[in-house]
This record gives structure tokens, sequence and C-alpha cells, in this order.
């Protein structure tokens, strides 16, 4: 999954294969389950296919990642197999790691291509851009907690 979350544009020559095994990607899933490690997986009911999937993964300072914000805001990464996209399955891995995260974090971050079409799903989600560097935006959802709420 972590190939299919890499955007490539339309008329773009697909990245290698091998891509992922570089160490500014590869940390995205390497040794993966760690104490705060979150992900889900998008099965296809009937064949048990995987058809997506959508993480969080906490980054610090020396090991930045590229969406980084701070070493207290994980970075999410998520990809649905091509042949699947549009039907919903983003936005309900998404909604999933959103509830999830929403306890444990005050926000999340990632980093997405201004062109890439998952930028819309984000925007819905209410994400919003804090920045940019080269071909690149850096998103975060701030979430709203009981202990922040001001009644």
């Amino acid at each position: 999954m972590l190939y299919l979350a890499l955007y490539v544009p339309p008329d773009a020559t697909p990245l290698p294969r091998e891509v992922i095994y570089q160490p500014e990607l590869a940390k995205y899933v390497k040794d993966w389950g760690q104490p705060d490690d979150i992900g889900f997986i998008a099965m296809l009911k009937d064949s048990q296919m995987p058809v997506g999937a959508a993480w969080l993964r906490l980054f610090k300072s020396s090991n930045k990642g590229f969406g980084y914000v701070n070493d207290e805001t994980p970075e999410l990464t998520i990809a649905v197999l091509p042949d699947y996209r549009g039907h919903g399955i983003g936005s309900q891995l998404l909604t999933q790691l959103v509830e999830t995260a929403q306890p444990c974090y005050s926000a999340v971050s990632l980093s997405v291509s201004p062109d890439n079409p998952a930028l819309r799903l984000y925007r819905r989600f209410g994400f919003e851009v804090i920045g940019q560097g080269g071909n690149s935006l850096t998103l975060t959802k701030t979430f709203i907690s009981p202990k922040n709420h001001i009644y």
C-alpha cells in the first residue's frame, strides 16, 4: 500500500516499485507495530482482498517525514487500489483513523501534492493547509478535545 500512497500525475511515468525501499519512504512502514502506530486495512467482504489502508505514524524532528509538523503530531498515509477509488473506501478509512486518533492526539498531519485528487477528501474532513514546500502541501486536522473546549 505504501507504493499506492505515492501520487504520480496521470501523464507522468510511474515510479519504480523499488522506490518504497528508500529510507525516506520505508520509514512509513518499517518496523510497523510501534506503540504509537495506528492503522486500518479495507478488505473486500467476499474475498478478504485488501483494497485500501490508512495509517498514522509519529516521527521525531531527527527523522522527519514529508508532512512533519512536530514531535507530537503523527503523519497520516492513505492508499486505495485504483479500481476501488471513488467508492467511499478512502472516506471510510479516514473516518475510522480520525475517530481512533482523536482521543490520543491533538492533531494529525499529512503531505499531499496540490494536484492530487485526494486533496478534496482531506479538505472535506477539515484538514487545512499550514505550509508548502517544493511540490507538496502540508495539511493538519486539529481536534477539539473536551479539555480544550470552552463551555
